[in-house]
């Protein structure tokens, strides 16, 4: 009898098992959906995607790790102040930025998108101590994982927008731009990308603790379970 199909038997027991479909935990190697989530390598400044599992080994807070896990909130800052010459101050040259506080430098430092991507700017820390003053509800963003995000049109006039994020929410932004920036402005196709971006933040957010829409939202939330408690002992 031939050894033929033993020896076949044998490469395959040795081949490799093919790569799983789609993409994979850049820890673990198990395979992982479109929608999954980060965690952020201190060292090498850069998200890695992740399964559930290890995700949730890097949540701890106040833990000394070299990876942290990127959380899921969203803020709204309705009461978000920003002077006429503050925007210039900070010196970035767009009208939409994202702030987040680099642990390994101490300091904050800020990005703003453009057609080769994001572009770093190490801010002037008289410029945003200043901002942070008047603001002082900025001070919930957890360091290196989550950021504010701030849309300022015409450079410090119109509307202003003040957004906390997930820092992996900011680069995918800076990816969708980066693929239809035209311009200088970035040009219309940019333009329907970030309305419809801020759009969906909006729809995530909910006010920060510590502003007039948060502190009525407590209040109320407060009110409604204490009136349910009430109820229950009657």
């Amino acid at each position: 009898m031939s050894d033929a199909p033993l020896s076949a038997l044998r490469r395959i027991a040795v081949r490799p098992p093919p790569a799983p479909a789609g993409e994979s935990c850049e820890m673990c190697d198990a395979s992982i959906g479109e929608a999954h989530q980060h965690v952020v390598d201190l060292t090498s400044r850069s998200l890695m995607c992740t399964c559930r599992a290890c995700y949730l080994l890097f949540t701890a807070e106040g833990a000394h790790l070299r990876y942290r896990a990127v959380p899921h909130r969203y803020l709204s800052f309705p009461d978000f102040r920003l002077g006429p010459g503050q925007w210039d101050q900070l010196e970035i040259p767009v009208g939409l930025a994202f702030f987040f506080h680099n642990s390994a430098l101490g300091r904050t430092i800020a990005f703003y998108p453009g057609p080769a991507g994001a572009t770093e700017s190490e801010l002037p820390l008289d410029a945003w101590g200043s901002v942070t003053a008047d603001n002082p509800q900025l001070g919930v963003m957890a360091p290196d994982t989550e950021a504010v995000l701030v849309r300022t049109p015409g450079r410090g006039s119109g509307a202003i927008t003040c957004h906390l994020v997930p820092i992996d929410a900011c680069y995918e932004l800076v990816g969708q731009l980066r693929s239809v920036w035209r311009g200088f402005d970035g040009g219309q196709d940019a333009r329907a990308t970030i309305e419809a971006f801020f759009a969906k933040v909006a729809a995530r957010s909910r006010p920060a603790p510590g502003t007039a829409s948060g502190t009525a939202s407590g209040t109320a939330s407060g009110t409604a379970s204490g009136t349910a408690q009430h109820e229950a002992r009657r």
